[in-house]
């Protein structure tokens, strides 16, 4: 299994997708927490040219309460990041962390079975997008 799932779309603005993205989450019981700009940071810090690179800290409260209650240090593991990035090409990359993968070194058969309840989730909201 591979540590994230990715689906690359053609034809469309970086500004369409994470409108898509975000509603796609949320059909899914997500909200983006977090918001990282990585072109913006990279300029600042490196003045360094990236492409837009965005970073989503997305959260499901009811999954996270799930395994919170399991594991009170699982917070050191949320929330799931996704990413939307424009490619060389022109083409928008939106990829999901697998979960399932990400919770493997905490070997807890609980956090494993929410962790796959929450990749299906995470990868419908990608094929929705």
């Amino acid at each position: 299994m591979n540590y994230f799932e990715s689906k690359i779309i053609q034809g469309t603005t970086m500004t369409t997708t994470l409108l898509k993205v975000e509603e796609a989450l949320k059909e899914q019981g997500f909200g983006v927490l977090t918001e990282i700009d990585i072109q913006a940071i990279m300029k600042k810090k490196l003045d360094k040219d990236y492409l837009p690179h965005i970073i989503w800290g997305a959260c499901n409260p009811v999954f996270a309460d799930k395994v919170l209650s399991v594991d009170q240090h699982i917070s050191l593991m949320l929330p799931c990041n996704v990413t939307i990035r424009e490619l060389e090409e022109g083409a928008i990359e939106v990829a999901v962390i697998n979960p399932l993968e990400a919770m493997k070194s905490i070997d807890n058969p609980m956090i494993e079975k929410y962790a796959e309840e929450v990749r299906e989730k995470l990868n419908l909201a990608l094929k929705n997008c």
